[in-house]
């Protein structure tokens, strides 16, 4: 599942593939809706009616790309959709309706010094695909049209997983298999939109379930690379669920931060706190619309996000779902 969710192309604001997939997977175990920005809002019966309400959140959208411009010369201007660093475009190929193309710039030995020095603003960048001029690529693309990363889905190492959209693409799975399975109490789900461009999907959810308590399911940065030490690497591949206590859209309820990494400890789930105040996802709406919520963030760390090549381990998957069904248990006491 987490493979077909992944592979599927669906930046903020073009999630409509993501969505038809869910639905196909959770229309058999909930009742749903589907708002006017896109997010699904899915209702989960369960053996018990709960004094209060809790939503479990994960967002569709992935990182990505518009066109801007199509030059005389048939190449492609575009802007980033969602939080890019310009050093992970060059050379990338990319996916625009089926058509594929290579994100390039001039050539190294033509770089003045100054500009070698650094990588180019994706501004100055352009899109290949081969075309010769204006009107033989506007027979295949259209201002306004979304470019993805091209980008295969595969398992390396010990127990590791690369692919573009691991965020949030995996916090998706975790909550469709929830969905599949059988609940103790009456539950509410929301894949929300826009999360890459401003948390914008759920500010609307939010507003329309006003949960009590919100648990946002995501990824996040790991900088466990070589070199990095200390608070620097943020959280690190292989250490278990990060739950954090702050980053720059949210303070997280104190009491859901102790509830989440007491449950760890009780059940010998491996856990870590994210070590800097740093990002943001979907808790910095849910948290202060409508009426206000409570919110706890459970996150995957991940590597290179936000690129082509993103990297998440096999068994923080685990361990995060197995995190998730224990908070559920202690969540409505």
């Amino acid at each position: 599942m987490l493979k077909d969710l992944c592979l599927i192309n669906g930046t903020s604001g073009d999630e409509s593939r993501v969505r038809e997939y869910i639905i196909e997977q959770i229309k058999d175990y909930c009742d749903y809706q589907v708002d006017a920005l896109g997010s699904i809002i899915a209702y989960k019966k369960g053996r018990k009616s709960p004094n209060k309400k809790v939503c479990f959140n994960a967002h569709m959208d992935e990182v990505g790309f518009i066109i801007t411009e199509i030059t005389d010369e048939g190449y492609l201007k575009f802007s980033a959709v969602g939080g890019i660093d310009r050093r992970v475009c060059l050379d990338k190929v990319v996916d625009i309706n089926g058509v594929k193309g290579v994100i390039g710039d001039k050539a190294l030995h033509l770089l003045s010094d100054e500009e070698a020095k650094t990588a180019p603003a994706i501004n100055k960048l352009l899109i290949d695909i081969g075309a010769t001029s204006k009107a033989e690529a506007e027979e295949a693309i259209s201002v306004g049209d979304f470019a993805y990363f091209e980008s295969d889905y595969y398992e390396f190492g010990d127990g590791f997983i690369k692919s573009k959209a691991l965020d949030d693409r995996i916090g998706c799975m975790l909550l469709i298999r929830m969905i599949q399975s059988e609940l103790e109490y009456d539950t509410q789900f929301c894949f929300n939109v826009q999360e890459e461009v401003g948390l914008r999907g759920a500010k609307c959810t939010s507003y329309q379930v006003q949960s009590d308590i919100s648990i946002i399911v995501e990824a996040t940065t790991a900088s466990d690379l070589d070199g990095v030490k200390g608070g620097d690497r943020v959280c690190c591949a292989g250490d278990g669920p990060v739950v954090s206590y702050m980053d720059r859209r949210t303070i997280y309820d104190r009491e859901l931060y102790n509830l989440a990494m007491n449950t760890a400890q009780e059940n010998g789930i491996p856990v870590q706190t994210k070590t800097a105040i740093a990002g943001g996802n979907d808790a910095g709406s849910i948290q202060t619309s409508g009426k206000g919520s409570r919110v706890c963030a459970i996150s995957l760390p991940c590597r290179y996000i936000h690129s082509a090549s993103s990297v998440v381990k096999k068994e923080d998957i685990d361990n995060t779902e197995k995190l998730l069904l224990k908070i559920m248990e202690k969540i409505y006491d």
